[in-house]
């Protein structure tokens, strides 16, 4: 009966009504008022709390990624500068080392020079990306980080003009040991990635398409194609389907490892869009590289112009 009696209220103002003049009505009816008011005020509280957990399960969604959540972790130093600073000797060092490691290899004729050149455009982008999160997040850590690149731009132009002699740099680099061939795809392959780190830097998967597809990518395309591409292509037969196929297949897969790599840091959140967006510009950067024009100009050139232009659309 009571139960009925509080359903039979219209509205909260009917709770208000009842609590201003209970003094003036029975007392039976004084039994209504409070079970309709309790009614009310628990109705009220769990409308609330219900509110307040949706509004938290939202901002736990929207706050899963977070580019500076773990930027701490990958902190070298309390203070930010410093932890920077020591950021970009330890890259450059890394950076450093594998040119070395290359030369050396060069010099002792372990690998042939195709191969010993295509080592290094495998692995130095590769491995100097690894080391991005040592950096800072925003604009101070990622112009650190171009520096590195950047000093080998200078230091390309620099041996390339014939300024600086330096023999193991030019064997390691060329392919036929000239030393202008490093103004054109030595060049291009640190101007890409020293725009990829002071422009779009970890939080872009632009920046991850177009190293992984240039270095991963292009070169894994040049090894497999001298061994198994006896089948060329027929618009353009210097290049081979299997060194295409190769490329595409290569600098996908490079770009997933480091889309999860700069995921668990929280710089970027892996997606299905995400995914289809590298598979787009490995198919189309591969597609480029086998065409005509790209061994008329440069394969990096032409390549990270693709993954560049076409990464700004689909991501």
């Amino acid at each position: 009966m009571l139960l009925m009696t509080c359903c039979s209220f219209p509205s909260p103002s009917a709770s208000l009504s009842l609590r201003l003049d209970l003094h003036n009505r029975p007392v039976s009816n004084l039994k209504t008022a409070f079970v309709f008011t309790s009614c009310h005020t628990i109705t009220n509280v769990g409308s609330r709390f219900w509110v307040g957990f949706q509004g938290r399960q939202r901002t736990r969604r929207r706050s899963k990624v977070d580019p500076t959540a773990r930027a701490a972790v990958a902190m070298l130093h309390q203070d930010p500068v410093v932890s920077d600073l020591i950021a970009a000797g330890l890259s450059g060092t890394i950076a450093l080392s594998i040119l070395r490691l290359f030369e050396e290899t060069a010099k002792r004729r372990i690998f042939d020079q195709k191969m010993n050149r295509k080592l290094v455009h495998i692995s130095i982008g590769l491995v100097f990306m690894l080391c991005w999160p040592m950096f800072s997040s925003g604009h101070r850590g990622a112009l650190l980080a171009a520096l590195i690149p950047g000093l080998n731009i200078i230091k390309m132009l620099l041996i390339g003009s014939g300024m600086w002699k330096d023999e193991a740099t030019v064997k390691s680099m060329s392919r036929f040991g000239d030393r202008r061939e490093l103004l054109k795809g030595p060049l291009y392959y640190a101007l890409t990635i020293t725009v990829a780190c002071a422009i779009y830097w970890r939080t872009s998967p632009v920046a991850i398409a177009a190293i992984c597809n240039l270095c991963a990518g292009d070169g894994i395309a040049d090894i497999v194609g001298r061994r198994f591409g006896s089948q060329k292509i027929p618009y353009n037969r210097n290049k081979s389907i299997a060194g295409s196929v190769a490329m595409a297949l290569s600098g996908f897969l490079a770009s997933l490892a480091f889309m999860f790599y700069f995921a668990s840091f929280g710089y970027v959140q892996e997606s299905w869009e995400m995914i289809f967006g590298f598979l787009v510009v490995s198919l189309a950067s591969s597609f480029v590289e086998s065409l005509p024009i790209s061994t008329e100009l440069d394969d990096n050139l032409t390549v990270t112009l693709t993954s560049l232009l076409l990464g700004n659309l689909v991501f």
